[in-house]
């Protein structure tokens, strides 16, 4: 996701541009300002703009004609309305032809920031999904989604060991995203262009686990009627994922080894040893040191493959990140012209819930959601019963419906870890969450974080 963005703001009055302009300029936010339906045409005419807050009464022309040429001529740009409180209905309907939100005057700053970039986030996700759509999967540039400390740490892990040759291997709980984490790091290797082959070791059959490593000659054992080539070949000069690597039988584990230190390796029954090219990335949900000392898993191998260790935490341990991913699975799971929305009070049960299935749960929650939702609209009855149960019996589930966007445990609690990590220097956190200094004043008062 870019890090540099632009919002384009629509509105007549003069007090209404400055006030955008003063409060939500950022290094990597640009606000520009039009006065009117034709100024806003020349703007749109020589820049491209990721976000559009357009008022829906302008002295030119009916705002929402406005977004209606907007939606059909900007590409992949989210429009927030603004509005008086007599003119909400013609807000609704616009948010049912496609607009991202709506604000009502007199404005709410912070809840109005955290429109702003949730609707830059989605404008981000529609962008890199008609990409991702436009390239062929191999070709994919795969993103660990999240701007949690601990997942930018991962970003940062893969975006070193990439372009390196030695094995990673990727530990986590199951669900987590080992699997993006491994396609990221092929993509950003110098054999991004090469085959990327994923096998999952718990689904290898152990009395043909060899073969389907290394392959086979014609008559090596009983039913192997023809040669066949292993994923070793089929991996030759790229990227061999081995998942689950603590699902390997023992006696595999051996001939893996042998593969790892001396790049060779050879088919079931054949004589002749072959030369491989393979850049080598592992993943396992088991603690490997225990399969050791209980000896289910070699020693020397756990040494070969641990070069390069990257931890991926549990979701549950970075919920901060669960908007971010709810906006991108709502974005790429569809196959419709449905866009579809998440309310407060579904997506408090989201974040009250514990996630024991990590990431690969919340995206089944909410395919599921998708098809139960009201014309786009997920609610709480959309859910599954326990994690509405978990959520009422926490208390957790907002009293009303009212609120643009109810994160404030979530905010507050990052805030918090932000000023820790900085020892208390305010400015260095401002900086780095990408805020301005008077806001976080505003939010240390209103959290009580003084």
């Amino acid at each position: 996701m870019s890090e540099n963005y632009s919002v384009l703001v629509v509105d007549d009055e003069e007090s209404i541009r400055k006030l955008f302009e003063k409060e939500f300029s950022r290094p990597e936010r640009t606000i520009h300002s039009a006065a009117s339906a034709a100024q806003a045409r020349q703007l749109t005419r020589r820049n491209l703009y990721d976000v559009v807050i357009l008022d829906i009464r302008l002295p030119d022309a009916d705002g929402l004609d406005l977004f209606t040429e907007f939606k059909e001529r900007l590409q992949d740009v989210e429009i927030i309305l603004i509005t008086g409180h007599g003119n909400i209905d013609s807000a609704v309907q616009a948010m049912k032809l496609g607009a991202y939100d709506y604000i009502t005057k007199p404005f709410n700053l912070d809840k109005l920031e955290l429109v702003i970039e949730r609707a830059w986030q989605r404008a981000c996700m529609q962008r890199e999904n008609r990409s991702f759509r436009l390239s062929s999967e191999s070709r994919k540039v795969h993103r660990m989604v999240g701007n949690s400390e601990s997942i930018k740490q991962v970003r940062y892990l893969v975006g070193r060991v990439a372009p390196t040759e030695v094995p990673v291997l990727l530990t986590g709980e199951s669900g987590v995203g080992k699997d993006v984490a491994a396609q990221a790091i092929h993509s950003g290797s110098r054999r991004a262009d090469k085959p990327f082959i994923i096998k999952n070791c718990a689904a290898l059959v152990k009395e043909l686990a060899r073969s389907e490593l290394f392959g086979h000659i014609k008559g090596s054992f009983t039913g192997a009627t023809e040669s066949r080539e292993g994923l070793m070949a089929f991996a030759h000069k790229g990227t061999l994922f081995l998942d689950e690597i603590g699902e390997l039988p023992l006696e595999v584990q051996a001939s893996l080894l042998r593969v790892l230190e001396n790049k060779t390796y050879r088919r079931v029954g054949d004589k002749d040893e072959r030369t491989i090219d393979i850049r080598f990335i592992f993943a396992t949900s088991r603690n490997l040191h225990v399969e050791v000392e209980e000896g289910r898993f070699q020693e020397a191998l756990l040494h070969r493959i641990n070069v390069f260790n990257i931890e991926t935490p549990p979701l549950r341990e970075r919920k901060e990140d669960i908007p971010m991913l709810v906006e991108h699975f709502l974005a790429s799971l569809s196959n419709t012209p449905t866009r579809y929305r998440i309310t407060d009070k579904a997506m408090h049960c989201l974040l009250s819930y514990s996630w024991p299935g990590n990431v690969r749960e919340l995206r089944n929650v909410l395919e599921r959601s998708m098809i139960l939702s009201d014309e786009g609209i997920i609610t709480e009855r959309a859910l599954p019963r326990e994690l509405v149960e978990h959520s009422l019996a926490h208390g957790d589930i907002l009293a009303g419906d009212k609120g643009v966007f109810s994160l404030r445990t979530v905010e507050r609690d990052h805030i918090s870890r932000v000023l820790n990590y900085f020892e208390g220097n305010r400015h260095q956190a401002s900086k780095a969450m990408g805020i301005g200094r008077k806001t976080l004043y505003r939010k240390l008062k209103e959290y009580e974080l003084d």
